[in-house]
């Protein structure tokens, strides 16, 4: 079965939290979410009606999804019961949604990740409760994943044997970025790419091996440049500490398939390993791969599209 790995969603109980409490700063009315920080976009009906998750996925030659919380929700700028209120109504919401078809629909737990002990905690119980992983941010907008206060969160993640997908979030304002989308075009990719360069070169990964992390969009610039970051290892002072290799932590790190280029995405396969790539979407946004397995087939062959669409999710997720 062709799994989509990096698949967004906006349950009924996130959508009836929105609408009563304000502090999220985020509107559902009127078919349309708004929040000050992004644009608007619709509320999609595949976001909340799992039939309609499941017809969407069909026509684009894909037949599942593990579906996460769209990122401006996560929540982790306000007070810690916003986020665990947030996280209960996620949990809540996407476990019912994958009950509708048990075999083609799985879920990942939403955390409130400004409390790195509490979210370990909340993933437990999601896990137990039937996530298959966990969806967080690239950062909490104050607190970057590698700082050593975010180790017990990262223990807890190994103790729980579950992938976790990373999906940009908060990203940092750089004027240069403001006009033409490029907010989204480059700096999604740039928040991604610094929240894994950031894992690696400050030993984080390297003191927890059993982590297993998905980047989301191709792990950004990461698989394109981390030859540079592994050079500045061997002649910059403030990489003393740093593990030699960036790429030594191929495999702990994963790459969705969204890169909307076949030859981008033939060098992504060629350059992580087809064993570390899994298939994405980006559903149901405008942003999304618009053909996703055909495009995979056409960068890979079919043989190897299939070991990335539905071998590899499967193993990563214990499906």
């Amino acid at each position: 079965m062709k799994i989509d790995a990096h698949n967004h969603a906006l349950p009924d109980p996130v959508i009836e939290l929105l609408q009563a409490e304000s502090a999220y700063g985020v509107t559902v009315k009127d078919g349309v979410v708004s929040s000050g920080a992004l644009s608007d976009h619709e509320l999609f009906r595949s976001q909340h009606d799992p039939a309609a998750k499941l017809a969407e996925l069909e026509s684009r030659g894909l037949e599942g999804a593990i579906m996460s919380l769209e990122p401006r929700m996560l929540a982790y700028n306000l007070e810690l019961a916003h986020g665990e209120a947030m996280a209960e109504a996620c949990n809540r919401g996407l476990r019912e949604m994958a009950a509708h078809d048990p075999q083609r629909l799985y879920w990942l737990a939403q955390v409130p990740l400004q409390d790195p002990a509490r979210a370990g905690e909340v993933l437990k119980a999601a896990v137990a409760d039937g996530a298959v992983g966990a969806a967080i941010g690239s950062w909490t907008g104050t607190h970057r994943l590698d700082e050593d206060a975010y180790g017990v969160w990262w223990q807890a993640v190994e103790d729980a044997g579950v992938p976790v997908f990373i999906h940009n979030a908060y990203n940092t304002p750089i004027s240069g970025l403001k006009a033409f989308y490029l907010g989204n075009v480059i700096g999604n990719l740039l928040e991604t790419t610094i929240c894994a360069e950031r894992l690696v070169a400050s030993g984080m990964l390297e003191r927890h091996p059993g982590v297993r992390i998905v980047l989301a969009h191709a792990g950004g610039y990461f698989p394109f440049q981390a030859g540079r970051l592994r050079h500045a290892k061997t002649v910059r002072q403030e990489l003393a500490d740093a593990p030699a290799d960036p790429w030594s932590f191929a495999g702990q790190l994963i790459f969705d398939t969204i890169t909307h280029d076949v030859q981008a995405l033939t060098y992504l396969v060629s350059r992580v390993g087809v064993e570390n790539v899994v298939m994405g979407t980006d559903l149901p946004y405008d942003m999304s791969t618009p053909a996703p397995w055909d495009s995979l087939v056409e960068a890979v062959g079919e043989a190897t599209a299939t070991q990335i669409a539905e071998d590899n999710v499967a193993r990563l997720f214990n499906l």
